[in-house]
């Protein structure tokens, strides 16, 4: 991420963001790679069912473990009937569209803000196809998860048609969720 476009900003806010903290962040990653290291975590329990509860709070990064979340961030999994379950809460795969909406939003207005492209509003529209018969070893030649993810981006900001879609190309490139979906990344899983 350049700051070449934030350092031209005005104001220290710019779509939400503290372009300055933004510049000095960037600064201080190239100084000292090291600090860009980060491992989020999270914690699973069974409840019954289909029903599972994720817990996550603490994490490791900027070369410390990471002491700002108080209380936790709990997150109920479950399935509609249609697939055993209550609608205890969304399942696995509207949570992983979820992330990846999350992360190019946010990506989206980063990279935005550097350029210093002023953003009106960004909305998405998430589409996961998925043949159960993978995920249920019916057809072993049938993928297990998502066949194809489309994302749909409604994006208007203070720029040209063809900066927007620079931006887009930009974001899909470096979202760190639309990257670990779309490249093999290895899932060791194992039991401890």
């Amino acid at each position: 991420m350049t700051s070449q476009a934030a350092k031209q900003v005005p104001s220290d806010l710019f779509n939400g963001l503290n372009t300055r903290q933004l510049i000095e962040t960037v600064e201080v990653l190239k100084r000292d790679t090291t600090l860009a290291k980060f491992e989020f975590r999270a914690r699973n329990e069974w409840i019954d069912g289909v029903e599972n509860r994720s817990v996550i709070q603490g994490f490791y990064g900027a070369g410390a473990e990471d002491e700002s979340r108080l209380v936790p961030f709990t997150y109920t999994s479950g399935e509609p009937p249609v697939l055993l379950g209550a609608n205890e809460g969304a399942n696995a795969g509207e949570f992983l569209l979820h992330a990846l909406a999350a992360c190019v939003t946010s990506t989206a207005v980063m990279h935005a803000t550097a350029r210093g492209i002023r953003i009106g509003s960004i909305s998405t529209e998430l589409r996961g196809v998925v043949d159960l018969q993978g995920a249920l070893a019916l057809d072993p030649a049938v993928p297990a998860g998502f066949q194809q993810i489309t994302v749909n981006m409604a994006i208007k900001a203070d720029c040209s048609d063809a900066e927007l879609d620079d931006l887009l190309e930009l974001v899909h490139k470096h979202s760190a969720i639309c990257d670990t979906v779309c490249r093999p990344v290895p899932v060791v899983l194992k039991r401890v």
